[in-house]
């Protein structure tokens, strides 16, 4: 999910802490716990999560800046600064806020109370710098950002993996949206110039090196979100357990796709419908495309990485079938373009960003390339955002 953006004041900051920490000063009678929760990335593995396989993410250098300060009654007293906008509440009736902004504070809030611990009334302030629209997972920062800084401000003592845990319960439970855990778990885990191959059935996660001085990463916004991404995703989602279920009918120990291999589907999926078996064909292939790449970094070869990124935006737009127009052009323009090493849609699809893997000294020329290109074609400005990989979660 995304925070919707109204005001742009505090955005436009070329130094977000230092902002934030001039408004904490004037506005807050104690010096504030001044925290840093950084938006994510995924490299490769797209729509494995829910099917228990793998995915590859990374925190990245936009970030959600919050501070906070402890009141001595059980008042809550949240300043958006990105929205130019404020709340007013209690520990005591937390209840969805119409204007939504709130609830991804509030839910944190609720699922610390629901778990036993023990917190009193708080004022804090936010904003950041994570483009809005753009698939960056900026309410998972929000979220974490909260939990981050009540830990630390209470003394809770919260393990990190539970911390994810409980920022994705926020979201599940009191924001009404079934994210998975990728992006909250990114937040916390982050880790400057590595990538974080995490295993969605057991949580187990490694760190992979992504230590390239020449290499941007590259995201391009194509400014589109079309309407069949929400019923869509629900689609995919039957379309990969009615696959599962053919399988299990021969083989009862099979819970997820994670456990299915090629010549399953072949034999028990393909007979039986075409549609499920290419959902279920591009997962599968994915899973095994994700642990090559990681291989291809841990040698350091950058080039066949991209091109698996290349091949997953293909099996994203021809097997689950959840590209379109916008997308496939920025790929395809991107497959030809002079310095860049691999390119595809990131996300669930149907808009959003393309993420590019591009030398530095090309940057400059592709973007340029792309947003004439991209105007030509749809009329619409392309927005480019170029980042990097950075720590998660943080004191500042």
């Amino acid at each position: 999910m995304e925070l919707q953006q109204t005001h742009t004041s505090f955005r436009q900051q070329a130094d977000p802490a230092a902002a934030l920490q001039a408004f904490c000063k004037e506005n807050f009678s104690t010096e504030p716990l001044l925290v840093r929760a950084a938006g994510r990335i995924n490299l490769i593995g797209e729509h494995t999560d829910y099917n228990n396989g793998f995915v590859l993410p990374a925190a990245i250098d936009k970030a959600i800046y919050l501070g906070i300060t402890k009141r001595a009654d059980r008042q809550l007293q949240f300043h958006a600064l990105d929205l130019d906008d404020h709340y007013s509440g209690s520990l005591d009736n937390l209840q969805p806020s119409p204007r939504h902004w709130p609830d991804y504070l509030l839910g944190v809030v609720q699922q610390l109370i629901q778990r036993g611990y023990q917190i009193g009334g708080f004022e804090c302030a936010f904003g950041g710098n994570i483009p809005q629209g753009a698939g960056l997972s900026s309410s998972a920062a929000l979220e974490c950002a909260v939990l981050f800084a009540l830990n630390n401000l209470f003394e809770l003592n919260i393990a990190m993996m539970d911390m994810a845990r409980i920022a994705q319960a926020a979201e599940n439970n009191f924001v009404g949206v079934r994210c998975g855990i990728m992006d909250q778990f990114a937040s916390i885990f982050g880790k400057r110039q590595h990538l974080i191959k995490l295993d969605c059935s057991s949580l187990e996660h490694e760190y992979i090196p992504f230590r390239f001085d020449d290499i941007s990463l590259v995201l391009l916004d194509t400014q589109v979100k079309h309407s069949l991404a929400s019923s869509e995703y629900n689609t995919r989602r039957a379309e990969c357990e009615r696959g599962v279920a053919l399988v299990r009918q021969h083989h009862p120990e099979v819970s997820s796709l994670r456990q299915v291999s090629m010549d399953m589907l072949d034999a028990y999926v393909k007979p039986e419908h075409d549609v499920t078996y290419n959902r279920c064909r591009y997962v599968v292939e994915e899973i095994a495309r994700l642990q090559d790449a990681c291989k291809d970094l841990l040698r350091d070869d950058l080039a066949a990485f991209g091109q698996r990124m290349f091949a997953t935006h293909e099996g994203l737009d021809k097997l689950y079938d959840v590209s379109c127009k916008e997308l496939n052009w920025l790929a395809e323009m991107a497959s030809g373009a002079s310095g860049v090493l691999g390119a595809r849609m990131m996300g669930g699809g149907f808009g959003g960003c393309t993420i590019n893997v591009v030398q530095k000294d090309a940057v400059n020329n592709f973007i340029e390339k792309a947003a004439y290109g991209y105007q030509q074609q749809f009329n619409v400005p392309l927005k480019a955002y170029v980042t990097s990989i950075e720590d998660g979660c943080r004191l500042i």
